[in-house]
């Protein structure tokens, strides 16, 4: 256990923690030879090879309060974790720190402020979860109807295509009026065409279960955001703003990842806009704090029903994404499989309760 005297810690707003205190004088002296070498090796003068100049030339061309400095940053760099896990801090961001006193043969003062995981109080998230779960839920049929205009979807989709690029717009109302007038015609050599179906009967019935599986889906979803929402709503957290940008940065990510895949520029597209940058993160701030809560909300069931990832289902998932981003890191991917897995089980376990 570190040395350290007159430990303080001060709550700010947004979880945000001051840590104020002192590093016993004895340890703190203990990095001036570090320091002062560290220092040495970056000083040229000439007649001297580089980080070979003697030690009573460098001391009088290097001020006093630069090898002090030195010492406090090394000093601060090992004793910080120590004194996180002396009083017990889930940090989550990188320590900003002032020095308040620096002086040889002294103590070395310090303030430092850092984010922590807020405290998380839960609302009866079990009965909020049994409560829905337990109301009448509309049977899943697929009517004729939506296999009908499936089936249309998939003939327009193998229709002959024709370059509207070469066409007066009077062509083109004719094309759209008469869209359906030259789709191929839905029979067996269609349907085989397709996939492995035997004919058009066989079509449909696969065709069928997995509208009904699509539905049955989409209903898990729907219930699962309702139980989403409740939750949130009944749970106290103040969400640091770390974790919020975090969110918000996910969110423009995967924005610029879909206009790039539409074959534009995100510049271009902010322009289009007539938007900025900092327009759109202060649009979907709110929904990074929802995300962010929620992420929050998750882990804190996860521990309060020890829910953890299966270690199996992990590595299978880790080697599905990095067979198809080989250039991913390893331990990112892993980290998300495991983040994907855990919320998996989380929202298995939150719609099994009755």
């Amino acid at each position: 256990m570190t040395k350290n005297t007159n430990l303080k810690i001060n709550k700010l707003p947004k979880s945000v923690v001051e840590i104020e205190g002192e590093i016993d004088a004895d340890i703190f002296e203990s990095f001036y030879d570090k320091a002062f070498k560290n220092i040495a090796e970056h000083i040229e003068l000439d007649g001297f090879r580089k980080g070979k100049v003697p030690e009573n030339i460098l001391l009088s061309k290097i001020p006093e309060i630069t090898i002090l400095e030195e010492m406090a940053q090394l000093a601060i760099s090992s004793e910080y974790p120590k004194i996180i896990k002396e009083i017990e801090l889930d940090v989550i961001s990188q320590p900003n720190l002032n020095i308040t006193k620096l002086a040889r043969k002294n103590p070395l003062g310090f303030k430092i402020t850092t984010t922590v995981l807020p405290e998380v109080k839960l609302g009866d998230y079990k009965k909020t979860s049994s409560s829905i779960n337990n109301e009448k839920e509309e049977e899943i049929v697929v009517t004729d109807e939506e296999m009908e205009n499936t089936i249309l979807d998939i003939r327009r989709s193998r229709a002959p295509k024709v370059d509207m690029t070469k066409m007066t717009e009077e062509d083109i109302k004719k094309i759209e009026e008469n869209k359906d007038s030259n789709l191929p015609e839905f029979n067996d050599e269609f349907v085989q065409a397709l996939g492995p179906f035997e004919n058009t009967e066989d079509f449909k019935e696969k065709l069928k279960e997995n509208l009904k599986l699509e539905k049955t889906n989409q209903a898990r979803e729907k219930k699962r955001l309702k139980i989403v929402e409740k939750i949130l709503e009944e749970t106290e957290v103040e969400v640091p703003e770390i974790l919020t940008n975090m969110e918000v940065e996910k969110i423009l990510a995967r924005m610029e990842s879909d206009i790039a895949s539409m074959g534009m520029k995100f510049e271009d597209y902010l322009k289009h806009l007539n938007k900025t940058i900092e327009d759109l993160k202060t649009e979907f701030t709110a929904d990074g704090e929802k995300k962010a809560k929620l992420g929050l909300i998750l882990n804190k069931i996860a521990k309060e029903e020890n829910i953890v990832a299966d270690e199996l289902e992990v590595e299978k998932e880790v080697n599905h994404i990095m067979e198809h981003y080989k250039d991913a890191d390893k331990d990112q991917v892993r980290i998300y499989a495991i983040n994907i897995l855990t919320n998996e089980k989380i929202f298995q376990f939150l719609e099994a309760l009755k």
